[in-house]
């Protein structure tokens, strides 16, 4: 490794000598002579690509050095914002910078969570029914890829056209807590010996986890074009439309059914370390609902055309769409009755998800008298009413103030 003690101040701040430079420094003679310099009014500057300009705007860069402002509070918005996006405070939406700090102080990482049970279990002939084997594979080939799918509609999409700067400090907090998950599911994977090219294909090859990811890839082309921007109408719906196909139904019923049938495995003290990981993402998900509905409902109360009859109808309809996706993988994951549950119990909690979803954004409920028949899982979520993590961490994990570079 190299050391700063293998260079000798002389070395370093001492230009070398014409004998000591080596023969490559000599210009070859075509390029020893330059063309007469053009007098300065001849001279024109470059045309600044229009591709820039817009580029340009769409950051609210300003063009001239004069046009730097203080941004006000007045001037801030969730979308379409031309003031300037660099400054973070004040802050406007005082929440977003709290889901921000609240997502910092849940840090976690994989490796934190001891394997060694379920590697054991897994490997045992007769320590999982063939239903309990379906039912982690069928979610880590799920997930693995899910959280992929929602990094990169953050990375690509949403945060160039989220137009607020604690909103988007949030969002690179997310993106970051999408790649940990994405590493969590590897790493049970890698933990348990699965067959790779099996679990990670899933949504190419099991329809009922190919139908969810066709699903949210389908909101996810038009925004993901470089070239698109918001300010029309149609354009804004479109963003709109992204938002709630992602957080209200991605993540916000996508991941029900198969987070509760881990954590269940875990309430049986089964696969405990592959549901201890589901247990922290689970958290990190919560907190990316409920910060997507408030994005929703801010740019509803600011652009309130938005939110028409039509609006309203497709809204209403993509939840629907994905409770019956979810529901259809429910049945598909299980066929019998498994871990005290059972197909038709998913249904019902999925609906209860569903008039959550709908009442969060406005809208009625579609499913009268449906209730919650894991309440269990509602406690997992709640920070307060669960062992702290930070108390399992191992002994060998470093910050980064303690890192050793040797």
């Amino acid at each position: 490794m190299l050391s700063w003690e293998d260079y000798s101040e002389d070395a370093t701040l001492n230009p070398l000598t014409a004998a000591e430079a080596p023969t490559i420094l000599e210009e070859p003679s075509a390029l020893k002579a330059q063309p007469e310099p053009l007098p300065q009014e001849q001279i024109e500057p470059a045309p600044i690509a229009a591709a820039t300009i817009e580029t340009a705007a769409q950051l609210a860069i300003p063009a001239e050095k004069e046009s730097y402002q203080r941004v006000t509070v007045d001037q801030k918005a969730m979308i379409n914002c031309r003031a300037d996006l660099n400054q973070l405070v004040p802050f406007k939406y005082d929440w977003a910078w709290q889901k921000y700090l609240d997502g910092c102080a849940n840090h976690w990482m994989p490796q934190e969570v001891n394997m060694t049970a379920d590697i054991a279990l897994w490997k045992s002939e007769d320590g999982l029914s063939a239903d309990e084997r379906t039912i982690v594979k069928r979610n880590l080939g799920f997930f693995s890829t899910a959280d992929s799918l929602v990094a990169n509609n953050l990375v690509l999409a949403i945060y160039r056209l989220i137009t607020n700067p604690e909103c988007r400090q949030y969002i690179l907090r997310q993106a970051f807590e999408e790649a940990i998950h994405t590493h969590a599911y590897q790493y049970c994977i890698e933990s348990l010996g699965m067959d790779e090219g099996e679990i990670f294909n899933m949504y190419h090859e099991v329809p009922c986890v190919a139908d969810k990811a066709f699903w949210a890839l389908k909101y996810t082309n038009e925004l993901s074009d470089p070239s698109f921007t918001t300010g029309t109408l149609e354009t804004d719906k479109a963003l709109l439309k992204n938002l709630i196909a992602y957080y209200c139904v991605l993540e916000g019923i996508f991941f029900y059914c198969g987070f509760t049938q881990i954590l269940s495995m875990g309430r049986r003290n089964k696969m405990t370390g592959t549901a201890e990981q589901f247990q922290y993402i689970l958290r990190d998900e919560s907190m990316h609902v409920n910060f997507g509905i408030d994005v929703i409902n801010q740019i509803k109360l600011e652009n309130p055309r938005l939110w028409d009859e039509q609006m309203q109808s497709l809204a209403r309809e993509m939840i629907l769409d994905g409770t019956r996706l979810e529901v259809a993988y429910a049945r598909d994951t299980m066929p019998r009755g498994v871990l005290g549950m059972n197909a038709n119990m998913m249904e019902e909690y999925l609906q209860f998800i569903a008039n959550r979803r709908m009442a969060q954004i406005g809208l009625s409920e579609p499913f009268q008298g449906a209730k919650n028949p894991f309440p269990w899982m509602s406690e997992i979520m709640d920070l307060k009413k669960e062992k702290n993590f930070f108390e399992t961490r191992v002994t060998e994990y470093q910050t980064g103030g303690a890192l050793s570079w040797e």
